[in-house]
């Protein structure tokens, strides 16, 4: 598990390789993980869009934009958190993630990027 505070928006990343959805001898390994963003602000902050940025150790980098998360884009008041979970599927054994979330202060409007921690995806037997 990873953590990581920006502008008082606090990310927590937990990846776990997905076995039984996964097909190695195909090399597609899929991975989830769960987000938790929890508002540590004194104001209501609602997320707006993703960027993420994900290695595969065996394609490269690649990028994903977009809105929200998981068709959502949720709004926290202070003290509040919200949790979802998501995949990446890859071609490889091992790789990672990490990238931004774009917030927006609902009390005065203005934006700010909340930085979302590096997390490595490994499959468990190469975790050595």
């Amino acid at each position: 598990m990873v953590t990581l505070t920006t502008h008082g928006v606090k990310i927590t990343v937990q990846s776990n390789y997905e076995d039984l959805h996964s097909r190695p001898t195909n090399r597609y390994f899929i991975f989830s993980y769960r987000i938790t963003i929890e508002n540590n602000t004194s104001n209501p902050v609602q997320l707006l869009r993703r960027h993420w940025y994900i290695f595969d150790s065996m394609s490269g980098w690649s990028e994903v934009e977009g809105e929200g998360v998981v068709s959502r884009k949720p709004l926290l008041y202070p003290s509040e958190e919200y949790q979802y979970e998501s995949f990446c599927p890859l071609v490889s054994e091992a790789g990672k993630i990490y990238g931004t979330y774009l917030m927006e202060n609902k009390l005065d409007g203005t934006t700010f990027f909340v930085n979302i921690p590096l997390f490595k995806l490994i499959v468990p037997c190469k975790n050595n």
